[in-house]
């Protein structure tokens, strides 16, 4: 190996050790939510290794159906820089952002999109949509999936695992959230 590669594999080794990093904080996140009773799904946004945003699902607690978890650390990263674009950034979230947050994502100029698990019902970023991906837009997304893919699929499939059991015990629960929203298929 040359010095050259031993470099290439020590950037390579770092970058995949601090989105680790990350992707766990959007995990701590997304339990947050579940304990709130919302989708589990959380979101850090991320500028020069320090966090500049985060969230996780409360739309149901919020009454509003915008309070998705890359939503509210766009709004927080924005109040925070003082700037609705918020360049040369990375959003760690668990589960494949919507059509919803896709627009936000763009809009913001997000630089860089990591994410666990897919949503085949409304994935915007190649499960269903190519949102984040298409080459109409005039701001390019580095696009990134299966980043720790099992907990990041776990925590949605033990979310609706525990909503299908209270729903069989008599307990009135939103019908809306739906167990078929999480995949653990391919990359971006």
């Amino acid at each position: 190996m040359t010095s050259d590669e031993g470099s290439e594999f020590e950037t390579r080794n770092s970058k995949l050790e601090t989105d680790l990093k990350w992707m766990r904080h959007a995990l701590t996140l997304a339990a947050r939510a579940a304990e709130e009773g919302e989708v589990p799904v959380g979101a850090v946004l991320v500028k020069d290794d320090q966090i500049v945003g985060e969230g996780w699902n409360r739309p149901i607690a919020g009454c509003d159906p915008t309070a998705h978890a890359e939503i509210a650390a766009l709004r927080q990263a924005a109040t925070r820089l003082g700037n609705y674009r918020l360049l040369d950034t990375t959003l760690y979230v668990t589960l494949e952002p919507c059509v919803m947050c896709a627009g936000a994502i763009i809009h913001a100029r997000v630089a860089r999109v990591v994410f666990g698990a897919r949503d085949p019902k409304t994935g915007a970023a190649g499960s269903v949509f190519d949102t984040l991906l298409s080459d109409r837009h005039n701001h390019r997304i580095i696009c990134e999936s299966g980043l720790l893919l099992e907990p990041c699929g776990a925590i949605l499939r033990g979310f609706f695992a525990a909503r299908r059991k209270a729903q069989r015990s008599g307990v009135e629960v939103d019908a809306s959230l739906d167990e078929d929203s999480v995949d653990e298929g391919q990359g971006c």
